[in-house]
């Protein structure tokens, strides 16, 4: 008769545990059904499924397991397994399964607690745990990064009031919640775009400029209740260009050398371009200082407002199309399609209410640093870390991105 068996060890972990424990179960022609294993602080916990086949008796092969478990120091359980379970455990491998990132400056209990209490009222059932982030030292640093990423298994009741959830833990706990479908597309990521004000950089370049020109209180508040969704795009900044005609085009230079990058721009860029990606900037802004980050960043596309200037001056207006809301999702669309990159292997990072369509087009679309309104209609957002917390959402540990040549 055939018999299923859950063999379970623990204890300090060693070098070659696993080939013994096989050699001995290959000796009676053993079948190995599923295989788990993690090692904590050199603490060891690894999980066999076997089948024993009908010709072998399981007393001698367990006998030899505990012999050989005693010998290596460390504890084996054994679990039968009846025909109900295992048919159940089998059914349970079509289910939808999701990848869940917590990123903070720190991981703490409470954080974990309130991510598992929601995963499990929606039914979700937590497969693995891992750490992406490196291990750093408790110095309480104020740039230290901290990422563990949840594989988890089922179907949401209410993925709606899910999202709801964590972002109501992120705000009242500090941490990220990434939320994402574990498939294909997941795993094979192609393109990222970029807003850039606010995002790639630390300012609002037509703030800047405003400031130049000394009517920086009245562009100031424009800009605020357009990144809010209160003013029509296309006309706050035509409100706002106004209202800089005059300023000498040599001010744009000075601005430019100023302009701080956002915590964690150029380990992101880096990485993104160690591993292949394409990389785009689809702003709102102004190509000049779009231009001066390609050149700086090695960014592959450049899609802004182009200023318009005269005897050396703003004249108050751009050129061509202004790229707003719908302008930048049909240029990532079309971007993609040069590419020949589904649009399920594209990420959108942006921080305003005119980055919503293009958030929601991509596959993987963040909101970073947003207000509420954007956190909201964004599927993911990044509130506490820099931009280069993007390479947990995407599954990549720091061991493996510091281990990547340089491109």
């Amino acid at each position: 008769m055939r018999e299923i068996v859950l063999i379970h060890v623990s204890g300090l972990d060693r070098p070659g545990l696993m080939h013994a424990l096989t050699a001995k179960l290959a000796a009676y022609g053993v079948d190995i059904l599923d295989l788990g294993q993690s090692v904590i602080h050199e603490t060891l916990a690894l999980s066999i499924l076997i089948n024993i086949p009908v010709r072998a008796e399981s007393a001698p092969i367990l006998k030899e397991l505990l012999f050989l478990a005693h010998e290596k120091g460390v504890s084996l359980t054994f679990t039968p397994v009846d025909d109900a379970r295992y048919a159940a455990w089998v059914a349970a491998g079509g289910k939808q399964r999701y990848i869940v990132t917590l990123v903070a400056r720190r991981i703490t209990a409470d954080q974990v607690s309130a991510v598992s209490a929601v995963l499990a009222q929606e039914g979700l059932n937590i497969d693995f745990a891992h750490r992406l982030s490196g291990r750093d030292p408790l110095s309480g640093d104020a740039s230290a990064r901290a990422c563990v990423e949840l594989s988890v298994r089922g179907t949401p009741r209410d993925e709606t009031a899910l999202r709801r959830a964590f972002l109501a833990i992120s705000a009242e706990l500090g941490v990220d919640i990434a939320f994402q479908e574990d498939d294909l597309f997941r795993r094979n990521r192609r393109l990222v775009a970029f807003d850039m004000d606010s995002t790639l950089i630390q300012a609002e370049v037509i703030d800047e400029l405003a400031k130049a020109a000394g009517v920086g209180r009245e562009v100031c508040e424009i800009t605020e209740q357009a990144m809010r969704g209160e003013l029509d795009f296309q006309q706050s900044l035509k409100r706002r260009l106004c209202l800089l005609e005059g300023l000498p085009e040599a001010k744009l230079a000075e601005i430019a050398e100023q302009l701080p990058l956002s915590e964690g721009t150029e380990r992101l860029i880096t990485g993104l371009k160690r591993l292949g990606y394409t990389i785009a900037i689809i702003s709102g802004g102004f190509t000049y200082f779009g231009r001066r980050l390609q050149e700086r960043l090695g960014i592959d596309y450049v899609y802004a407002n182009e200023l318009e200037v005269e005897d050396g001056k703003l004249t108050g207006r751009v050129t061509g199309r202004i790229v707003d809301a719908a302008r930048k999702a049909e240029i990532l669309a079309e971007i993609a399609a040069q590419e020949r990159i589904d649009l399920k292997q594209v990420i959108a990072v942006g921080d305003g209410a005119n980055d919503l369509p293009m958030l929601s087009l991509a596959g993987l679309g963040i909101a970073f640093h947003a207000k509420p309104v954007v956190r909201a209609g964004a599927r993911q957002a990044i509130s506490n870390l820099g931009l280069d917390a993007i390479l947990y959402l995407i599954g990549v540990h720091d061991r493996e991105l510091d281990a990547l040549p340089t491109p």
